[in-house]
């Protein structure tokens, strides 16, 4: 077991917050270092973070996972966050916590913000740094697609008039509390309707038995993905979990297989 999670400040003002993150050191440096991005609602102790972090360990890999705010060990209600305060921590954690060349792998709302996190880098003129991409049932414009689509009306009156709907789930008991603040903001990062770049090569693990990301979600993907190497890898009875030894056995070959 690792140390306890170490600590980081993002965000300026009233909007500063402290996340939590765990980075394991390299003990070889022919290797990427790889980046885990958890999924909405999810940490960086999960079945998939630490089955990676294991992995990592044994090949001497560098990684970094963490929390983003309002989830796990972090600072911040989660009901407070948006796409761009979750993006806002990858990109700092990345940026102050890594050095050369990077493996992302992002599960559901994770493989979202990597494809996110890639064009942040692009824009800033690092786009060398990308060395693969490992996208797991990757919830592209979850807030749009998979959410504010699928509402009913009766839903999305009650989005608009009281500010926050409370999403069923059967990851929560309670459900989550989404917010209009959150569907908003997430307007402004939808990657759908132009071509979306990864800037490296690219394997996505599909479930065709995911009832949260269905599996043409991730064909829309690929098909917007024209200019990277993509390859597309559909798991006939797989759900949105793929947290099965042999769904972690895919996950941690296509990390492998970038150098």
């Amino acid at each position: 077991m690792q140390d306890e999670p170490q600590f980081l400040d993002v965000g300026e003002g009233a909007a500063r917050r402290r996340i939590a993150f765990r980075r394991r050191a390299p003990a070889r440096d022919d290797l990427p270092g790889v980046v885990w991005l958890a999924g909405f609602g999810s940490d960086m102790v999960s079945t998939k973070a630490s089955a990676l972090d294991a992995h990592c360990a044994e090949r001497g890999q560098a990684l970094l996972r963490f929390d983003y705010s309002g989830h796990g060990a972090s600072e911040g209600k989660f009901e407070d966050g948006t796409v761009s305060l979750w993006l806002e921590d990858a990109l700092t954690a990345i940026r102050t916590e890594t050095a050369g060349r990077l493996a992302l792998a992002g599960s559901s709302m994770g493989g979202y913000l990597a494809l996110l996190v890639a064009r942040a880098l692009a824009e800033a003129g690092e786009a060398s740094r990308l060395a693969g991409m490992v996208l797991v049932a990757p919830a592209i414009d979850f807030t749009e697609a998979l959410m504010w689509a699928r509402a009913s009306e009766a839903e999305r009156r009650e989005l608009l008039e009281k500010g926050v709907w409370r999403r069923p789930s059967e990851y929560s008991h309670s459900g989550y509390r989404i917010t209009r603040a959150l569907i908003e903001d997430g307007r402004r990062h939808l990657l759908f309707g132009a071509t979306i770049r990864s800037y490296c090569p690219t394997r996505v693990l599909q479930g065709m038995a995911d009832l949260d990301v269905p599996y043409r979600h991730a064909l829309t993907l690929v098909e917007h993905m024209a200019v990277d190497p993509v390859t597309l890898t559909l798991i006939k009875d797989g759900d949105h979990r793929l947290s099965r030894p042999q769904d972690l056995a895919l996950i941690l070959e296509a990390v492998d297989g970038f150098a």
